[in-house]
């Protein structure tokens, strides 16, 4: 677009993004270990009988403040790198994820299934690996010098425009499905989150790059500008999390991190493409070889999660010793790191006692009129409240 500034292929160009890309990967990796950190305080806090809050551990706090410095990492990662050699990088963080829930959290498999899982999520981090390298190396290197001035260029372009009025228009379409229709669908909720996400990540490098300059010494925080992405960054961002929160009461979280990587990857790609004109002076060869790389995460981001196992939460649960005879001694279980709760199986059940619906009911003995005419006595109960055991 004319008359808008950008910074020469050299130098400054490739530092800028080595800066960039080592940022976003910092900032992936430390999320991925303040997630692990805080899971692990979850679950040592399901599995003990400490009374305390998860907010009340040091642990949770760690992850916390871990979280919070990636997440800075990031954010100024989109004031150096372009956004379509950002957007991808999430991948670092599903790696390091499978990782970590494999080492740090003991995350294990059936021995049947080990082989399997582990040859497709070996896989899928070497294609993730690869991928990135690709898409790193042939990434686009032209940087649009982020003031004030080239951004309302920008949003008063009309392939800008018209980006938005069709994103308007799909993004009313699926919320109408979504909310009238009860369309709950995977896609149609993450399709909601990839259109929101692809508006945040321009205001989120518009924001970054202003405030950026603005600590170097131009100052770009005196410009309406400024303020109308801050808002707009904030809202999405809101809206984001709403529906990705509606999502994880639906379906697994290993599927939506699948599915919401590539979509949202696409869409920050093309909103990068559109707003910025980060390919315009790309050739051919790299904007394949790009691409390519954006396949090999994609595909290696399925091979990952695609077996990722569902964690159930432990509840404790009361099975009946029966080895005394008929008089059975009831066993509280309450501790999930060394019992294992009974699944249900299809059927009603509560801990071992379960309702096998193919089984026949057993008729019941006819008892005569003397023996329904006794009333047990209350003292003749078969056990006391100091016979239950605990495991």
């Amino acid at each position: 677009m004319a008359g808008v500034e950008y910074t020469a292929v050299g130098g400054d160009s490739y530092t800028e993004n080595l800066i960039g890309t080592l940022l976003a990967i910092f900032g992936n990796l430390l999320v991925s270990i303040s997630v692990s950190i805080q899971k692990y305080s979850h679950v040592t806090l399901a599995g003990t009988k400490d009374p305390r809050a998860f907010y009340r551990t040091k642990t949770w706090w760690c992850g916390l403040v871990l979280t919070v410095l990636g997440e800075a990492a990031n954010f100024v990662s989109y004031a150096f790198a372009p956004l379509s050699l950002i957007a991808p990088l999430n991948a670092v963080s599903v790696i390091a994820s499978s990782i970590l829930g494999f080492i740090f959290l003991r995350e294990k498999w059936k021995p049947k299934e080990f082989l399997k899982r582990y040859v497709l999520s070996f896989l899928g981090c070497i294609l993730t690996v690869a991928g990135t390298y690709l898409f790193a190396t042939f990434g686009p290197n032209y940087h649009q010098k982020l003031t004030a001035e080239n951004i309302v260029k920008q949003v008063v372009g009309w392939p800008f425009l018209l980006y938005v009025f069709l994103e308007i228009i799909a993004f009313c379409l699926l919320l109408y499905f979504y909310k009238q229709r009860n369309a709950n669908h995977l896609v149609v909720i993450l399709l909601l989150v990839a259109l929101l996400g692809s508006v945040t990540v321009i205001t989120v490098k518009a924001v970054a790059g202003m405030l950026v300059l603005s600590v170097q010494g131009t100052m770009q925080l005196n410009y309406p500008i400024f303020y109308v992405m801050f808002v707009c960054m904030v809202t999405t961002v809101v809206f984001q999390a709403t529906f990705l929160s509606q999502a994880t009461h639906l379906y697994d979280s290993s599927m939506i991190a699948c599915v919401n990587y590539i979509l949202s990857t696409s869409f920050a790609i093309v909103a990068g493409a559109i707003f910025y004109l980060e390919f315009n002076h790309e050739d051919i060869l790299h904007i394949c070889m790009f691409l390519l790389g954006c396949l090999s995460c994609f595909l290696g981001v399925f091979l990952i999660t695609k077996n990722r196992k569902r964690l159930k939460t432990f509840e404790p649960y009361v099975t009946m010793d029966m080895s005394q005879g008929n008089e059975g001694i009831p066993t509280i279980h309450d501790k999930g790191w060394r019992a294992v709760q009974p699944d249900y199986n299809g059927s009603f059940s509560y801990g071992a006692l379960v309702n096998n619906d193919s089984v026949a009911p057993a008729t019941l003995p006819e008892l005569d009129h003397d023996q329904l005419a006794v009333t047990p006595s209350p003292t003749a109960a078969p056990y006391s409240s100091a016979d239950l055991k605990n495991d």
